[in-house]
């Protein structure tokens, strides 16, 4: 037992602890200098509204869908469904370089819905609203994988129970099985959210880039290395890795708590 504990702790602190405390160590040498200026200036706080403006809008789209797919998946079988439930899996293995190059080949002016999007006078490539596509192709695996598994483990005797007790479907689905999902789907939210705040690949090719129009933090952080300002790079990382492992505990805490425990 204790042989695997040293081995966890070796291979946890390689991977997690020490990237993460020598970011915050290197955070602390100018915590008492600029980092709160760096950290708040126009072109930062810019970054992080784009980011995580963007982040919450794809997460909510993804919760919703992402509960449809996976209730689909696990309740029902069609011709598709292999073929559907192989493809989600997807973004996990394309490159997000790949992905971004992709979206922008399909949603360009030259594209296949060339004609749609000019009826609409919409514009996706090179805005924010390729971000959000960008995000919503890489985040929705993770709310459909947290889903989908528990789902299935749900018995349909519990919904024959609550039927033959008269209870409508709409009944037996917020308050017998919607419960028993609210964990997953929030951890799969949890996921989805850190996932796109941080995602980049896709991004820098899809987005125009420009601070204070769609310049996102994890852009911003690789722009001030371009230009070997690694003192902005450490405090906007620093800031986003906050931000990520304040949710992450907020999630794990608020998952404890009697309202989860059904």
């Amino acid at each position: 037992m204790s042989l695997k504990l040293i081995f966890i702790c070796f291979y946890c602190s390689c991977i997690l602890f020490l990237p993460i405390s020598l970011l915050l160590k290197e955070a602390s040498h100018y915590l008492w200098l600029n980092f709160w200026d760096r950290a708040t200036e126009p072109v930062a706080l810019s970054a992080y509204s784009v980011t995580l403006s963007m982040a919450c809008i794809a997460c909510f789209i993804n919760t919703i869908f992402g509960f449809i797919i996976a209730w689909s998946l696990a309740r029902y079988k069609f011709k598709l469904s292999r073929f559907i439930d192989a493809i989600i899996d997807l973004p996990f293995a394309l490159p997000t370089s790949v992905a971004g190059f992709t979206l922008c080949i399909v949603y360009s002016e030259s594209g296949p819905f060339r004609v749609i999007l000019e009826n609409l006078n919409i514009q996706i490539v090179y805005t924010k609203l390729g971000i959000l596509l960008a995000m919503l192709f890489v985040s929705l695996p993770f709310i459909i994988r947290s889903v989908q598994p528990i789902i299935t483990l749900i018995d349909k005797e519990i919904e024959e129970a609550a039927w033959s007790l008269g209870a409508s479907p709409w009944i037996t689905f917020s308050k017998i099985i919607f419960p028993n999902l609210i964990s997953a789907l929030s951890t799969g939210v949890t996921l989805a959210f850190s996932r796109a705040i941080g995602e980049y690949g896709s991004i820098v090719i899809i987005s125009s880039n420009f601070a204070m129009k769609d310049l996102i933090v994890p852009v911003l952080i690789f722009q001030y290395l371009e230009q070997y300002d690694y003192i902005g790079a450490t405090v906007i990382g620093s800031v986003i890795l906050f931000i990520s492992l304040s949710l992450l505990f907020f999630i794990n805490w608020i998952q404890k708590r009697p309202f989860f425990n059904f």
